[in-house]
Parts: C-alpha cells; sequence; structure tokens
C-alpha cells in the first residue's frame, strides 16, 4: 500500500549526534543510500539512511516516479498516441464523410 509520506533521512540525525555544530553542510548520495556531511575542519563523514537493510521505509511520489518513470513514460506516450489518432479520425471524418451520415450520427441516441 503506498501511503506517499515523506521519507526520514535517518543519516542526518546520525550526523548530528555525532558531530553537532560543526558540520558545515549535508548532501544525500542515492547512489550508495548515504548522507555524507562536510565539517568545519575540512573532513568529511557519512553515515547510512537506513537504520536496518530489511527495513522498508513507506514510499513517496519521488520514489515511485524514480523506480516507475519507464512505465508511467509509456502509458504517456500510449494515450497521447491514442488521443492524437482519435483526432485524426474526427477530422477525416468530418471532413470526408457525407453531411446527411454526419447529420444521423449526431441525432441518433445511443442508450
Amino acid at each position: 500500500m503506498i501511503t506517499l509520506q515523506r521519507r526520514q533521512l535517518v543519516g542526518h540525525d546520525i550526523l548530528l549526534a555525532r558531530h553537532g555544530n560543526h558540520i558545515s553542510s549535508m548532501r544525500v548520495d542515492r547512489s550508495n543510500d548515504r548522507v555524507v556531511a562536510l565539517l568545519d575542519d575540512g573532513s568529511l563523514d557519512s553515515a547510512p539512511n537506513l537504520i536496518t537493510p530489511g527495513l522498508q521505509l513507506p514510499q513517496t511520489v519521488r520514489s515511485v516516479l524514480r523506480e516507475d518513470w519507464k512505465l508511467l513514460s509509456a502509458w504517456a506516450g500510449m494515450a497521447a498516441l491514442m488521443g492524437g489518432l482519435m483526432t485524426a479520425a474526427a477530422v477525416v471524418l468530418g471532413t470526408t464523410a457525407d453531411p446527411a451520415m454526419l447529420e444521423a450520427f449526431t441525432a441518433y441516441a445511443a442508450y
């Protein structure tokens, strides 16, 4: 079940507990799933974002898009293609069809 909550990055808390006010900046290294901190003395420290490797974090909109972007792009492309084909069919039908048939199409009530 997707709850779409904001993910809490555990690495920030770990680094704040270790170094407190001696942190100049922090960044998230998504490829290694770690938070990296630049300290006042110029050294670097990092902490993992997961407390345990098997922990299932709640999904966010970004995480869903990051994992399923190919599928969503394919569906959006198919929807755009179908919309284009339906528009083209309506234009062709409107320009080439017999006016009496167009009148019959619009007057016929399909229940």
